[in-house]
């Protein structure tokens, strides 16, 4: 069973032809009515949230199942797909790819107007989509610059998220997954699967083995900006050391350290000038130390933290007082359901088989037509 959720694809170019739109939109139409109808809208919600069955639906609606494409326009799509029907259905898409992603909060707070939902159920909804986004892009640093945000929930309050990033250099696109009944604890491995081609070094603060890490970071901005500042002084002080020590590490760790990129900068920021010089580093540090967050979680959510903070306190974190967080990627390998030569794994056929009775089952239950039916369960089983 996969654990976690992340996919990665090679990156698109352009945009999806008007008349391929147009039929993702008919067909996904059909097929959420169906499943909705056959499993209701929770059910509906919780396979959105599995990379794997979320890719099989891409394809059976006719996209290219390997492109980073697949996902923002799957997710368009659909949103378009139920667009008027939300309240029949029982189920509500906000946010989308660049510009409209920043608008998911204002469109969940829309609906719960919409829906008449409790305030708090409202407030709630807008939380986690907003921590979502930072903890794939501050906690799980692998390179990859998150541009699609889309979150789904039910009218009775599940709640998946779908977001995407980017990784220019090698021009590949990663898939993140989010599932609210699976989730115990936002910033401690919180996805609902994980699938990809490529591993890349990563710094993963969401890892069960980085808990003293986040433990200590949280630890460090409780006990006040100035204790704080000094150890970051020492670190600065002896920059040449750790180069030193970087450089007999593993090279994953090395990798890690030295060229992970991300919106903020592109080197770590302990071991170059711009740590040193980084003002703004040090305003951030100094508010969070002032609200003194009383946990991990708490941290993360202050305005302005981000990707840089995170990996400062992490690094001042192993330096000084030895807490080591995780270096592995959190994706696994994954290519579709598995490949017939055993790579990069042997065929799971037991998911590979039911996701073809699954989709072949409501294929046969929509309203297409014969035709329809048939490439649709041509593409599934081909």
């Amino acid at each position: 069973m996969i654990q976690r959720g992340v996919a990665t694809f090679t990156l698109d170019s352009g945009k999806c032809p008007k008349w391929l739109f147009e039929r993702m939109v008919s067909l996904g139409r059909e097929m959420a009515w169906v499943i909705i109808q056959e499993n209701g809208p929770d059910e509906f919600i919780r396979r959105i949230s599995d990379p794997v069955w979320f890719q099989s639906l891409g394809t059976v609606l006719a996209f290219d199942w390997n492109a980073s494409g697949l996902t923002t326009i799957l997710t368009a799509a659909l949103k378009e797909a139920i667009r008027g029907h939300e309240r029949e259905m029982g189920i509500f898409i906000c946010g989308g790819k660049g510009k409209t992603s920043r608008k998911t909060p204002d469109e969940i707070k829309d609906w719960g107007g919409v829906l008449s939902l409790p305030q708090p159920r409202v407030d709630g909804l807008v939380y986690n989509s907003k921590m979502a986004a930072k903890v794939d892009s501050a906690l799980i640093q692998d390179g990859f610059q998150i541009y699609h945000h889309s979150f789904f929930f039910s009218r009775n309050g599940a709640w998946a998220v779908v977001q995407q990033g980017m990784n220019t250099s090698n021009l590949t696109a990663r898939r993140y997954h989010w599932y609210s009944e699976k989730i115990t604890d936002l910033v401690c491995e919180p996805h609902s699967g994980i699938i990809t081609q490529v591993r890349t070094p990563a710094l993963n603060l969401t890892a069960k083995e980085s808990a003293q890490t986040r433990k200590t970071s949280t630890g460090l901005v409780q006990g006040g900006y100035g204790k704080l500042i000094k150890e970051i002084e020492v670190i600065r002080r002896h920059s040449s050391d750790l180069s030193q020590m970087v450089s007999v590490q593993s090279a994953g760790v090395k990798t890690t350290l030295l060229h992970l990129e991300n919106k903020e900068f592109t080197r770590h920021p302990v071991l170059t000038e711009d740590f040193s010089k980084s003002k703004y580093l040090e305003k951030i540090l100094a508010k969070v130390c002032d609200v003194k967050p009383e946990s991990y979680e708490q941290l993360l959510a202050q305005e302005g933290v981000g990707p840089k903070t995170m990996r400062a306190l992490s690094l001042v974190s192993e330096v000084v007082y030895g807490a080591k967080p995780s270096y592995e990627d959190p994706a696994r390998y994954s290519f579709a359901h598995g490949g017939k030569d055993a790579t990069p794994f042997p065929v799971d056929r037991e998911t590979y088989d039911n996701s073809i009775e699954f989709f072949s089952r409501m294929v046969r239950k929509t309203r297409l037509s014969f035709y329809q039916k048939k490439a649709m369960l041509s593409r599934l089983t081909g």
